[in-house]
């Protein structure tokens, strides 16, 4: 039996791998590099866009959880990731070019995997859409033609990188908050003169014009820095620039901090973190220049805006991830609303493991709800009139779940409750 996947990257590529080593043929179709989005720069399988970090391995976090439910899975994404894995503290962020080659090795040793360079803009039976939040507008149009729904859509933006040979170390120092993890993170301090002078001069930046037609709906997780920085003179210190945690030596305790994170194994390239922007190409220059440890900084990328469509899931999608109208069409990815390069990962593998059951007339199955997965796809299923994009947090677990007086107690509960039910879940899967 072969399905067709459209879209590779990390939900189509997770997908696939899943249905791969089930026996199926599996078509993945990816448009690249015949057609690019606005935001790609390769034409390679699973390029990450926005940053180089997966977010953090804590058991206590979403995200943390969210990996290792994932690891029981079986999940390409996350095996890829851990031997490509650069280091950034308790975070998992990924050299870009091996985590790419990492999975294109995985997938291309199956005989059954077959990759098809062109661009799709219809939706056929048996398939799964996994394209993401840059769906071609071709087929962006025929999804709104075949559900009768809009997609809602927003505004997502992406961080600098910078060389790391341009970096002044003499006005920075490694570290993480706290001490936490291996201090891997290069942090650039500002005094207070130094921190209002910046914020001036980036709230009176010059930004990007959007063209009359793309409302400005900004996504609050990925809010351009000069936006938070118009919100009031002290958000950025509340925010990505937050000092807390951070001393030395050298500086003693700044009034400001902008933390930098590697790009790659090398160390030879650092994303600013934090500092997604709507900047001009020579605003950022002049600007992102006056924080002192990048006063001769060289940019490797500038940051950039891009337009983001999702579906209006709760209104489309089963929670196994399949039209409502057309059950033998499957959505994965950013596209139906989870936020995040794990988050559409993982629905990538419930799309596969649906998908392959409704192939063989099986009966389709729920994720456990007691998940973090089985919760992300509650969520972008169950009736919500404000649905906006939601990435792996304990606020998806209802509050009377699992009661605790102490928020750590609770957590370990719910991370071995979680742990528990995916393992049961799987053996399931295998009966």
């Amino acid at each position: 039996m072969k399905i067709k996947i459209v879209g590779g990257g990390l939900a189509g590529c997770e997908a696939a791998f899943y249905l791969l080593k089930k026996g199926f043929h599996v078509d993945l179709y990816e448009m690249r590099p015949l057609v690019f989005s606005p935001a790609h720069r390769t034409s390679k399988l699973c390029e990450l866009v926005c940053s180089n970090s997966l977010k953090s391995i804590s058991l206590h976090t979403g995200q943390g959880l969210l990996k290792e439910e994932m690891r029981i899975l079986d999940s390409l994404v996350l095996y890829a990731a851990e031997r490509s894995k650069v280091p950034a503290g308790e975070s998992l962020s990924v050299d870009r070019g091996i985590f790419q080659e990492n999975i294109e090795k995985i997938l291309f040793s199956f005989p059954k995997f077959n990759l098809i360079n062109q661009e799709i803009t219809d939706l056929s039976e048996n398939s799964i859409i996994a394209t993401g939040p840059l769906t071609s507008s071709k087929l962006s149009q025929a999804i709104i033609n075949t559900t009768g729904k809009e997609n809602f859509h927003f505004f997502d933006a992406i961080s600098p990188i910078i060389s790391g040979e341009s970096i002044n170390m003499k006005k920075a120092f490694f570290g993480t908050r706290y001490g936490k993890g291996s201090p891997d993170f290069i942090n650039c301090p500002l005094s207070k003169e130094e921190y209002i002078s910046f914020h001036k001069e980036l709230v009176d930046a010059k930004t990007v014009i959007l063209k009359e037609f793309e409302k400005r709906e900004l996504f609050n997780s990925c809010l351009p820095i000069e936006e938070i920085a118009r919100s009031g003179i002290d958000s950025m210190r509340f925010g990505p620039l937050r000092p807390v945690g951070l001393t030395n030596d050298v500086f003693g305790k700044s009034y400001a901090v902008v933390q930098l994170r590697k790009e790659n194994i090398e160390g030879d390239s650092y994303n600013i973190v934090g500092f997604q922007t709507n900047l001009k190409y020579p605003e950022q220059n002049r600007v992102f220049q006056l924080i002192p440890a990048l006063e001769n900084c060289e940019f490797i990328r500038y940051g950039a805006m891009h337009r983001n469509n999702y579906l209006d899931s709760p209104k489309l999608l089963s929670s196994f991830g399949n039209l409502l109208k057309n059950p033998s069409i499957f959505f994965a990815g950013q596209i139906i609303g989870v936020e995040g390069y794990m988050e559409s990962a993982a629905s990538g593998i419930v799309a596969a493991i649906n998908i392959s059951r409704f192939m063989r007339k099986e009966c389709l199955i729920d994720f456990p709800k007691n998940t973090i997965i089985g919760a992300l796809m509650k969520y972008v299923s169950q009736e919500n009139n404000n649905f906006q994009p939601m990435n792996a947090n304990f606020g998806l677990f209802p509050s009377d779940s699992i009661k605790y007086k102490d928020k750590s107690q609770r957590k370990d509960a719910i991370v071995m409750n979680s742990l528990k039910n995916v393992r049961e879940y799987v053996k399931l899967l295998e009966v």
